[in-house]
């Protein structure tokens, strides 16, 4: 169950309230929640109607989903979140576009351009990158989350990047308006208390075989540190498909609505690996009734060095929103 803390709660009450839980045989465990101090409660005995009867109490919330701060039973309201002046989960499309990594300051200039010149909604691209192979291009580091900025102030675009180590969160938090949590650190749990702690909002990806039910349990993580600014990221999952780099979820997009209160984006270009993919599944994003999608989109998708071949060119970005518009025109939605 979720115990919520009248307004005028301190961590002593909440302290004193857990201690009480104890002495009854309960295991509580407080949360710092935006405005206000929650109690989870895992013990199945404890009396409800004592609870409520505590002046300290505001509400009581039964519940035995294994995540329950991100489920429904404790908010029925979708969240909603606030980026750089443009909101995710109120019924607009966002559209968070870029390379899959920062090269240089002439690549991400270029490409953030057709992004701005498009009206996408925020701009991505990775500093730091975790490859399958060691060899691989691993990002510039800080010097591409500077370069990030910079194209901040110049486009005006809200910057999503990847965080990869603990030690790494709160530099990465200095530089970008969303953290993003990729899918091989879904469940590197050190990682996500720390973006929970940051005080960003946070992009959370599936992992390549993960349930729905693990996945949100990792964003359960985040708000169980003090986060509830938790978008979740359908980003295709393994299978025995092999046409496809991986296979999208697009049924993950109701279940996830019916389960949860979080928003839900979409990846089309890491699912896809190949751009041909990448428009379709766009447009099909939307109508599952996505809250976004987060594409790759290079200047010079030949020259990439990183998933050169999912990324799209400028033309292909530039024509999938023209397309995404007219569907969302239908749906009554327009891009955030």
């Amino acid at each position: 169950m979720i115990i919520e803390l009248v307004d005028h709660a301190d961590h002593e009450d909440a302290e004193q309230l857990a201690a009480l839980l104890r002495s009854r045989g309960g295991s509580p465990h407080i949360v710092r929640w935006p405005g206000r101090w929650l109690i989870l409660e895992t013990a199945q005995d404890i009396d409800e109607t004592w609870l409520r009867q505590l002046p300290i109490v505001a509400r009581v919330v039964g519940s035995t989903d294994p995540h329950p701060l991100s489920g429904r039973k404790f908010q029925s309201v979708s969240t909603m979140i606030e980026v750089g002046g443009r909101w995710i989960g109120d019924g607009t499309f966002l559209v968070i576009a870029g390379p899959c990594a920062v090269e240089s300051r002439e690549q991400l200039a270029a490409t953030a351009a057709v992004v701005t010149s498009a009206k996408a909604s925020m701009l991505r691209g990775g500093a730091f990158k975790p490859r399958t192979s060691p060899y691989s291009f691993q990002g510039l580091g800080v010097r591409g989350l500077e370069l990030l900025a910079e194209e901040r102030l110049r486009s005006g675009l809200p910057v999503v990047t990847e965080a990869i180590q603990p030690k790494d969160v709160e530099t990465v938090a200095e530089y970008a308006d969303v953290v993003q949590v990729g899918a091989r650190n879904m469940q590197n749990y050190a990682l996500l208390g720390e973006v929970g702690r940051c005080g960003r909002p946070v992009l959370l990806k599936r992992g390549l075989a993960a349930t729905i039910q693990e996945w949100l349990l990792a964003a359960e993580y985040v708000m169980n540190a003090g986060n509830p600014q938790v978008m979740l990221c359908e980003r295709g999952i393994r299978t025995f498909e092999t046409a496809s780099r991986f296979t999208l979820d697009l049924a993950a997009v109701p279940i996830v609505k019916r389960l949860s209160h979080l928003p839900i984006i979409v990846d089309p270009s890491h699912s896809a690996g190949r751009a041909f993919m990448v428009p379709s599944l766009t447009l099909a994003a939307a109508a599952a009734g996505a809250d976004g999608v987060i594409v790759d989109v290079h200047n010079d998708p030949a020259s990439a060095l990183c998933d050169a071949d999912q990324a799209l060119s400028s033309e292909e970005f530039k024509s999938t929103m023209v397309d995404l518009e007219r569907v969302l025109a239908v749906l009554g939605r327009h891009v955030a």
